[in-house]
């Protein structure tokens, strides 16, 4: 008897990197994500609420929830910096 082991590959952020850019916003230049990535970060959001979600896309939802803290956390620098 063979057992099946199921394993989720977590996606790496690093993986996404294609998808960013830096936008101008007002005198600021700050991170964003390419509009097809947050196009489709909502689409696996309104999935997610709807309980939708494949595992595959639980890790890319993930990665790409990563992703977007550390944007957060680097505007917010870049913001301060720019305030000074």
């Amino acid at each position: 008897m063979s057992k099946v082991k199921m394993v989720t590959a977590l996606k790496k952020p690093s993986s996404l990197i294609h998808e960013i850019r830096l936008e101008l916003v007002g005198t600021w230049h700050l991170f964003k994500f390419s509009e097809t990535l947050q196009l489709h970060m909502e689409e696996l959001l309104e999935k997610k609420k709807a309980d939708q979600l494949t595992l595959e896309e639980v890790a890319e939802l993930d990665a790409i929830s990563e992703l977007d803290r550390i944007f957060t956390h680097m505007n917010a620098m870049l913001a301060a910096q720019y305030a000074n």
